[in-house]
């Protein structure tokens, strides 16, 4: 007889209504490993605001050694009221992309059946596609610095910084990505080569190179701009989108607006060789922490990419055929904390319902 497969999750609750969605998360994940015979083992780690205002640590070194040696990570929210911006930021979530070389961003983004869009006239077949976004690279690197500091000559500099290594690894897991997804074979790389001439030149030319290795793939460009235009304009337009650190950012926001809001979006900070962690795209709201109000699909739809990345897809489809039940039944009135007619708890239960 076969044992079943058992993954080793580290689980991040974090702050605010974090522990909330991860709860409902874990219960739709439990009940979809359960029916495809395989089992999770959580292992909780209590990081974030909480414990940074307590003890004075943002994330101890030994604890990034553990993670090395999970499967793979989930997390809640992080962001604390009483902690000033950006300790957490990037002491946690930006500190952990770069030590475990969570290299791809990925942002799926899908307009679910009875979710409100506020594109005028588009349905859930014009709103369907995936953002790759570089993750450890970039303006996010903190390289710069100041001169002059706090006088009229003043001095700001921050740098872009782009390797070949990393925006090679980047653009070959999007085609890769675009071959496995086999809706309209085309990739758009996304950029600004007509002001940013040495970064998006790179880009531009690896982009290039590796899509002679991908005939089947139609290759694209668009401005990062004019990506903003038609993301609101014509969504349907896109299948993939590469893109570095910065525009990958801003347009991702954009992406989870058009698909319903933060309630539904969900993401995924990948080490295809290593271990990645998954994350609804939502903050903590502290406003509503322990209403049982906050929407928990973005984080169950975390879960599923969890499954997927993992490699168990089956179960991965079964999460996200549950959620278009549970999202077609009419019983979900509102993707908005305090709207859903359903509280956060009943939200999951009505989910792991249809597993």
């Amino acid at each position: 007889m076969q044992m079943s497969k058992t993954y080793r999750i580290a689980l991040l609750p974090g702050d605010g209504t974090g522990p909330e969605v991860i709860r409902e998360g874990v219960k739709v994940i439990d009940a979809v490993a359960k029916k495809n015979d395989f089992k999770l083992d959580f292992v909780n780690y209590d990081i974030g605001g909480a414990r940074y205002l307590k003890t004075g640590e943002v994330l101890p070194e030994s604890i990034v050694e553990e993670f090395k040696k999970f499967d793979s990570m989930y997390l809640g929210a992080i962001g604390h009221p009483d902690v000033k911006p950006g300790i957490l930021e990037k002491g946690i979530l930006l500190r952990l992309r770069f030590d475990l070389d969570q290299y791809i961003n990925l942002r799926p983004v899908k307009l679910y059946p009875n979710v409100e869009t506020p594109l005028k006239d588009k349905k859930p077949s014009d709103i369907d596609m995936v953002m790759v976004r570089e993750n450890t690279e970039g303006l996010y690197t903190g390289a710069g610095g100041f001169l002059r500091k706090d006088t009229p000559y003043e001095v700001a500099t921050q740098e872009s910084i782009n390797t070949r290594f990393g925006v090679e690894r980047c653009v070959r897991y999007a085609f890769e990505l675009t071959k496995k997804r086999a809706k309209n074979n085309k990739l758009t790389l996304c950029g600004k080569t007509n002001v940013l001439t040495y970064a998006s030149d790179l880009w531009q030319r690896t982009f290039n190179d590796i899509a002679k290795e991908y005939a089947q793939i139609k290759g694209d460009y668009v401005n990062v701009d004019a990506a903003c235009m038609w993301l609101v304009k014509n969504p349907e337009w896109f299948d993939v989108v590469v893109t570095d650190n910065l525009f990958g950012d801003i347009i991702t926001d954009l992406a989870a607006m058009i698909q319903g809001g933060m309630g539904v979006a969900a993401g995924g900070n990948i080490n295809p060789e290593g271990v990645s962690m998954f994350e609804p795209m939502g903050g903590s709201a502290p406003k509503y922490n322990g209403m049982n109000i906050i929407n928990p699909i973005a984080t169950i739809n975390a879960g599923a990419m969890m499954l997927e990345t993992l490699g168990e897809s089956k179960a991965a489809k079964d999460v996200d055929n549950a959620v278009v039940k549970a999202l077609e039944s009419g019983k979900i009135k509102n993707m908005s904390a305090g709207k859903m007619g359903l509280s956060t708890t009943e939200v999951g239960d009505l989910i792991a319902s249809y597993l």
